[in-house]
């Protein structure tokens, strides 16, 4: 093989795994359809293949980071039409289980092995390797990539078969939608309260009180600025349907999640769908009237 790791899907979150990959000294052979983003991606030092096919060809482990199931699949096919028997591909992607499911017949019909690998964090946490991975599959597989998802991941769990990963990966996505609406909320009752927002954010990080998305995502709120390369709305909004449905299938109420996703929709209404998800903060503000300056 003439690289040590492959990745297809060089997005928001997949340019900045591979930018940590790299800086780890690993050989890293990359592609995206987008232009824009196989440059981003070489001025970081990746490797840029000529194709999906050629990633897979040339790698004994790829990565895949893509935006929808209609990408994974087209992906898979691609990865399978071309002979690499015994290749891991680890799925990171978040998808319904059952797309995934297909997935993975596809590419272990090509004689690959496939691990299911969600990962929690969005850009700003992924450029500083914060990221924590859930990985299901084999336990034998995930040994063969735990020090690569080590180069880009502060934490690494193996959670037990295929597909519990993506389980994990649902729940965990939950508690990070409402954290992050809480840390608005609690924001916006400060700043009315007469509190500076830089001095409430520093003072409850790490005490009982804070989370990861209140330390990460209310420095923004603090700063009045979302203009960062983070996780915007579309990809939180597009994760509630799968969510949501996962619930449904299992009887399980999850009424809290959607009263906080409420407010999400209320932020792209107001036209910031292309801002980091923290600018629910002005939506609180707009409602609580002290919406402050930009």
């Amino acid at each position: 093989m003439g690289h040590d790791i492959g990745i297809i899907g060089l997005g928001v979150l997949g340019s900045a795994i591979a930018k940590n990959m790299v800086a780890g000294a690993k050989s890293v052979l990359g592609f995206d359809r987008a232009e824009s983003a196989r440059e981003v991606a070489a001025a970081d030092g990746v490797i840029l293949a000529e194709s999906n096919s050629d990633v897979a060809r040339n790698c004994s482990i790829v990565l895949t980071c893509l935006p929808n199931a209609a990408a994974v699949l087209d992906v898979a096919q691609e990865i399978a039409s071309v002979a690499n028997e015994g290749q891991i591909v680890v799925e990171m992607s978040t998808l319904s289980i059952a797309d995934k499911e297909a997935a993975r017949t596809i590419l272990e019909a090509g004689g690959r092995h496939v691990l299911d690998c969600p990962v929690s964090g969005n850009r700003i946490m992924a450029l500083g390797r914060g990221l924590t991975a859930f990985c299901s599959g084999t336990q034998e597989d995930f040994e063969r990539v735990r020090e690569t998802l080590l180069t880009f991941c502060k934490k690494v769990h193996y959670v037990g078969p295929f597909g519990n990963g993506t389980k994990v990966k649902l729940c965990g996505n939950i508690l990070n939608l409402v954290h992050n609406t809480v840390a608005a909320e609690a924001m916006v009752l400060a700043i009315k309260s007469g509190l500076d927002p830089r001095m409430f954010w520093e003072v409850i990080s790490g005490s009982g009180s804070s989370s990861a998305m209140f330390e990460v995502r209310g420095r923004l709120m603090a700063e009045n600025n979302y203009a960062v390369e983070g996780m915007n709305f579309s990809i939180p909004l597009k994760d509630s349907r799968i969510i949501s449905e996962h619930a449904a299938s299992l009887g399980v109420p999850i009424p809290l999640y959607h009263t906080a996703l409420q407010f999400y929709h209320a932020a792209v209404a107001q036209g910031m769908a292309h801002l980091d998800a923290a600018a629910v903060c002005r939506v609180m503000e707009r409602l609580a009237n002290c919406e402050r300056p930009r």
